[in-house]
């Protein structure tokens, strides 16, 4: 834990509010780590729930991708409450405790064995709103929170205790679930770990209020019109990555929302099998991250993103080769290998051509267009699952589908142009867990001022 708090004397030698940022450093790993057991152990069984209570396998597909497009629609407002409340703080907290607060209808739902599925959209899509509408928010706080010489060595230790609690959340979930499996009040273990969930976000509320914020508002803060923002979004060597991630991200998910009820139902695998599955691709996908970082540094961003698309095209139809054990835990491997390459290229090549002043605006508005195409994909898998019927034979025909929609985006990727690219660390913040990779955001304030390969002036993130 001492590494987890430590600020170098060297850095405010006769700063009276050097304890305080040491304070402010703890209580940020306290927020970290609590919101990765919040992720592992409450978001990534909300599938698993939806099938355990009877909504069906299609609803439990749709639950994974619809309230991602509602949430980051919902974001849209936090400029306007940030300007209202004069505080980026004051806004990430109430939405942390809005995010809490969500987990308590899953709770009593857990305990009546029952939920409309009107009432568990709404739910996650309040989850996730809260979720995405603290993210450009929280960059912009810890930006002028942490001193610049700090922010390598802080978030990326950071991030990898997050990731610690994550996969210790969903494994102790999955563990618990399995345990209870044979119990007439088996739903009753997605209360526990819902109630587990909740109270690790109220830690980490408190975590958060307790941290300070030195500038609430910065002074020199600018304010981008939607227009401007689109602008900058899809104009030159941008839209073109845009134009690929997009269709990338539909093909993806015509099947990422499906391998859940796929798993649980029709291949009736037990939920240390199903976390054990989450476990190995998570792992496999952070361990990989510094070698393809290197790979990043010496044959750039682009052919790491070749490599990384070419690399998750198969994974699909892995799924309709084999449904061994030992065969999935190899794709997993691979599925982890190929998801870290692809999202740091993406990553260093979206945020690395955008000035620092505009990454969190433009971070706003590329959560929607994300979300857009998540919600996309998620319906052609749906229709396909109704063309051909809920069973083996659809989900193989979803997997197919996604395989060559995932194929097909390969065209638009040669379009995009080479793009000069000095670094090759991005650290993320794990935002969901799903069979076939994390969903993840990137912590800005960590990323390097560099912009074309100049350096550019220490300005501060805009709101829209």
């Amino acid at each position: 834990m001492e590494d987890a708090a430590v600020v170098p004397d060297a850095v405010f030698p006769d700063s009276e509010e050097s304890p305080s940022l040491r304070r402010s450093l703890r209580c940020s790993v306290v927020d970290g780590t609590s919101y990765g057991l919040m992720v592992g152990i409450g978001e990534t069984y909300l599938q698993a729930f939806v099938l355990a209570i009877g909504l069906g396998e299609v609803f439990a597909g749709m639950i994974a991708s619809v309230p991602l497009l509602a949430g980051s629609l919902l974001q849209l407002v936090s400029p306007t409450a940030i300007r209202m409340l004069r505080s980026h703080k004051r806004w990430i907290v109430i939405c942390a405790t809005i995010q809490a607060c969500s987990f308590v209808p899953l709770i009593v739902a857990a305990i009546l064995g029952e939920i409309s599925p009107l009432w568990v959209l709404t739910v996650a899509s309040v989850y996730w709103g809260a979720s995405l509408a603290t993210g450009p928010a929280w960059n912009t706080w810890m930006g002028t929170l942490v001193p610049r010489p700090l922010r390598a060595r802080f978030f990326a230790m950071r991030t990898r205790l997050a990731q610690a609690t994550t996969l210790m959340g969903f494994l102790i979930g999955g563990f618990a679930l399995q345990a209870g499996q044979g119990h007439e009040s088996k739903v009753l273990i997605f209360a526990a770990l819902f109630t587990a969930a909740c109270v690790s976000r109220v830690v980490s509320v408190i975590a958060l209020a307790t941290q300070a914020e030195p500038v609430p508002i910065p002074a020199g803060m600018r304010f981008l019109t939607l227009r401007q923002q689109w602008h900058r979004f899809t104009t030159a060597s941008i839209g073109r990555l845009l134009v690929f991630i997009v269709a990338m991200q539909c093909g993806v998910y015509v099947a990422g929302p499906y391998f859940a009820p796929y798993m649980l139902r029709e291949m009736e695998m037990s939920y240390t099998g199903f976390a054990i599955l989450l476990g190995v691709s998570f792992v496999s996908k952070f361990f990989c991250l510094p070698f393809w970082g290197r790979v990043a540094h010496r044959a750039g961003a682009q052919r790491l993103l070749w490599i990384g698309s070419v690399g998750i095209i198969p994974l699909a139809a892995g799924w309709v080769v084999s449904d061994n054990f030992v065969w999935l835990i190899c794709l997993q491997l691979v599925a982890g290998a190929a998801w870290g390459a692809y999202e740091l290229a993406m990553m260093l090549m979206f945020f690395e051509t955008i000035p620092e002043e505009e990454r969190t605006s433009i971070l706003t508005l590329y959560n929607v267009a994300n979300a857009t195409a998540i919600v996309l994909g998620s319906l052609i898998g749906a229709a396909v699952l109704k063309v051909v019927g809920v069973g083996v034979a659809g989900y193989m025909g979803v997997y197919i589908a996604s395989t060559v929609l995932r194929a097909a985006s390969l065209l638009l990727l040669r379009r995009v142009p080479s793009m000069t690219v000095t670094n090759a660390i991005m650290p993320l913040r794990t935002l969901a867990v799903r069979p076939m990779g994390t969903v993840d955001a990137p912590l800005l304030p960590a990323f390097p001022d560099q912009v074309d390969g100049r350096e550019t002036a220490a300005v501060e993130p805009v709101l829209r």
